[in-house]
């Protein structure tokens, strides 16, 4: 990739992420939700944004892509105010696939019910 997606990824991403936690004050959103990493196409026109969440549960993170996804208009407009692209990419949320695999695996450490091995 180059230099220039990669600082623009990184822009958009820091744009969106404050978005996010101080523009809108929608009650369904977690606060402990970040975006986690921001893939935009070569031309421009289209951005990969995943989110994830300090929390196991996934369809709590689902609702929140919803909310996100609904909200792409409001985004779009806060972006256009704060990063200085020719246009704004249409957005698209996705959950973060590393946050998933957390999950999954923190659920089978949990089915195993391992005895803590210090305690004898």
């Amino acid at each position: 990739m180059s230099l220039r997606f990669d600082r623009a990824n990184k822009e958009i991403q820091r744009c969106i992420s404050l978005i996010i936690q101080t523009k809108m004050n929608d009650p369904r959103l977690d606060p402990m939700i970040y975006v986690s990493e921001v893939e935009i196409t070569p031309d421009f026109k289209y951005c990969k944004v995943k989110i994830a969440l300090d929390n196991e549960n996934k369809e709590k993170l689902n609702r929140m892509i919803d909310v996100l996804q609904k909200s792409e208009g409001f985004i779009k407009r806060e972006l256009i105010k704060l990063v200085k692209m020719p246009s704004v990419p249409k957005i698209k949320f996705e959950i973060d696939k590393g946050t998933n695999a957390t999950i999954r695996i923190n659920e089978i450490l949990k089915s195993l019910n391992l005895k803590d091995e210090g305690k004898k």
